[in-house]
C-alpha cells in the first residue's frame, strides 16, 4: 500500500551534480530511518547514505565529502545531493524507508549514469 517513488536521476558528465528525491505516499507515517543504496551491474547492492529521525547522518567512505543526504519529515521525503560525480558512481540508486510500526519499504530504483 505504501509507495516509495524516486526521481531526479539521469546522465551527467564526470564532475557534474544530480539531486535525487524520494517521497513516500503516506505523510502521516512515522519514519525512523531513510537511506539511499545503489547497485551497479554485476555488483552487490551497497549502502550509500542514511539519515535517522534525529538527523544523524552516515555516509559510505566512497561518497563522503561529495554527497549530502537530507530529509523533510513532514513530507516523508529524503534527498541525496550528489556533487563531483565520478564514473564509479554509476548505478541504480534505491530509496529505503523504515516505517515505525510497519516495515521496510524500497523504491523501484532510479538510474544514475556518470559518463563523458
Amino acid at each position: 500500500q505504501v509507495q516509495v517513488v524516486e526521481s531526479g536521476g539521469g546522465l551527467v558528465q564526470p564532475g557534474g551534480s544530480l539531486r535525487l528525491s524520494c517521497a513516500a505516499s503516506e505523510s502521516r507515517f512515522r519514519i525512523s530511518v531513510m537511506a539511499w543504496h545503489r547497485q551497479a551491474p554485476g555488483k552487490q547492492r551497497e549502502l550509500v547514505a542514511t539519515i535517522t529521525n534525529g538527523d544523524i547522518r552516515n555516509y559510505a567512505d566512497s561518497v563522503k565529502g561529495r554527497f549530502t543526504i537530507s530529509r523533510d519529515s513532514g513530507r516523508n521525503t529524503v534527498y541525496l545531493e550528489m556533487n563531483s560525480l565520478k564514473p564509479e558512481d554509476t548505478a541504480v540508486y534505491y530509496c529505503y524507508m523504515r516505517v515505525i510500526g510497519r516495515s521496510d519499504y524500497w523504491g523501484q530504483g532510479i538510474q544514475v549514469t556518470v559518463s563523458s
